[in-house]
Order: structure tokens, then sequence, then C-alpha cells
């Protein structure tokens, strides 16, 4: 009887070890210096990624959504925090000059900010300037307008 106690102790314990590794962890990725993660959105069911596969990252925060890539970089800047987003499109990923991009930015008390993005045509990517300063998590919805299909993007980012 405590040959077959001890066997089912045992056996049981396998299979919860087996079960726990096999679990789906679905967590945050985290990169960069500034402690950065990443949230995918709901639409055309993206994968969020910490680097790019078809080349050299940027260092920030890449969602990849349908054929287009999405690379989210803030830095700290006298001004506030400067946001560079590259818009790319394709296997191959050609940057997209011709969209109409704004960042929705949930600042840390809760309160929302629009921030228009411009091109920068010698760089070959978005740029927008957040003047807050305040500390905390920044939550950013970034929105692409590319001949009338729209591109989301979600990232945030701590200051």
């Amino acid at each position: 009887m405590q040959y077959l106690n001890f066997s089912f102790v045992l056996l049981a314990s396998v299979g919860l070890i087996f079960l726990g590794a096999c679990s789906n962890n679905n967590q945050t990725a985290s990169t960069d210096k500034n402690s950065i993660s990443i949230s995918p959105t709901a639409s055309a069911s993206p994968a969020a990624k910490t680097n790019n596969e078809h080349g050299a990252s940027k260092g920030g925060q890449v969602v990849e959504t349908g054929a287009y890539h999405l690379e989210f970089v803030p830095e700290k800047d006298a001004n506030g925090t400067h946001m560079d987003l590259y818009l790319l499109r394709g296997d191959n990923h050609e940057t997209v000059p011709n969209a109409k991009v704004t960042a929705q930015v949930q600042l840390p008390d809760g309160t929302q900010k629009n921030v228009p993005f411009t091109y920068d045509a010698k760089d070959k990517h978005y740029t927008g300037l957040l003047s807050e300063k305040a500390t905390g998590q920044y939550q950013v919805k970034v929105t692409a307008d590319v001949g009338g299909k729209k591109i989301d993007g979600r990232f945030s980012f701590n200051k």
C-alpha cells in the first residue's frame, strides 16, 4: 500500500511539472534602457517582437500588424520626449512616406493628449514631440492612415 501511495505522488508530481513547462506564458516584453514594454493591438493579429528579423532594429519597440511593421522609439529630450516611428511595409520593409500619423498618449495622471507626427524624409521616419515632463508610465496608441487603411500600434514607456 505504501508503494502505491508513493507511486501516485511521484506520478502526480511529474504530471504537474509537465503541465507547468507546457503552459502558455503571455508576458509583456521589456526592452531598452528606459524599461519600455510592448502591447500589441488586436487588429489584424499582430505579433509583438523585441527585435527586427529583417534588418537592424532602431532599438525601440516593434509591432508587426498584417503587412506593416511599426517601430516606436521614445527618447528623452530637453523639451519633453522625442518620439520616432518607423513605418515599414512588406517582407522587405519598405519605408512608407505618405501616411498621416498621430499618437494618442495617455499621461501618467490619466489625461489624454494627441500628438501629430511629421515625416522626416532625410531619416525616413516619422517624428513627434511630447512636451509633458511628468514622471510615470505613458501609454501610446499610434494610428497611421495609409491610403485610407488604418494601422494601429500600442506602446508604452516610462519616464
